[in-house]
């Protein structure tokens, strides 16, 4: 008998302790909802996206901090309350939105095409940053990312034609580049820890040991590609830090004997 209450008490409190699920949906500042939101557990680092209705489920406890993340969005964060796991809740996230200078016309156009295509060109610092930002987006990755793994087939190149794969649709600085803006600094910097200067290194980080073919091939990463590099970018933190090699582990040869 006092087996049975043991047992009893243990399952009651199991029941107690295990987190409650929240449901909630989140939407835009014209209340249509959104998907594929990253919703953030800042406690247990559970992370959850939501659905094409905005709609979400994550396991909580009272008082631990939900976080809202969209690309093209303001984050946004909510503290669960009690009464959280009785009603589900709306989130709305707002755009991100860009301060534009005002431009003041000073030159009054002549007729003359050359002439006029000269005051309206960029100036000088906005022309040589565009320069070198499509310089920097035409670069090859580095060797180290771009290097076949251990034990990976590399398919020979003909005289003169490319044989076999199509080409990808993104390299690795596209995929890089998708992620900092889908994720924003907030989520490296914040999150992470990393400084800004970390940020680019610590993603070519996670991609030397980071299944990304499918994603390269067709342009475009997916909820669950998302998913995998932030389980990933958690995992590989304290390795990075403690200057640990992330290099995919190395295939056993079979012994026949």
């Amino acid at each position: 008998m006092k087996l049975i209450c043991t047992l009893f008490l243990a399952l009651c409190a199991a029941v107690h302790f295990s987190a409650q699920m929240v449901l909630g949906i989140v939407v835009d500042e014209e209340n249509n909802p959104l998907s594929a939101v990253l919703v953030f557990n800042a406690k247990t680092e559970q992370r959850e996206f939501t659905n094409t209705k905005g709609e979400f489920n994550i396991g909580a406890f009272p008082n631990q901090e939900l976080r809202f993340v969209r690309k093209g969005y303001e984050r946004s964060s909510k503290m669960v309350n009690q009464s959280d796991f009785a009603t589900p809740f709306t989130i709305t996230l707002n755009r991100n939105t860009a301060e534009i200078e005002e431009v003041k016309i000073t030159y009054q156009p002549t007729g003359n095409l050359e002439k006029d295509l000269k005051n309206y060109s960029d100036a000088k610092p906005v022309a040589k940053l565009k320069a070198e930002t499509a310089k920097y987006i035409r670069a090859d990755s580095t060797p180290e990312v771009l290097a076949p793994k251990p034990g990976e087939f590399v398919q020979p190149v003909g005289p003169g034609i490319t044989v076999g794969a199509v080409d990808n649709q993104w390299d690795d600085v596209d995929f890089m580049q998708f992620l900092t803006e889908y994720l924003g600094q907030e989520f490296f910097i914040e999150d992470l820890k990393l400084k800004p200067t970390e940020i680019q290194p610590f993603i070519y980080y996670i991609f030397r040991n980071f299944d990304r073919k499918d994603v390269l091939f067709r342009g475009n990463a997916t909820t669950a590609d998302i998913s995998r590099f932030i389980n990933e970018s958690h995992k590989k933190l304290e390795p990075y830090r403690n200057n640990l090699t992330n290099d995919p582990p190395k295939k056993r040869r079979r012994s026949f004997f």
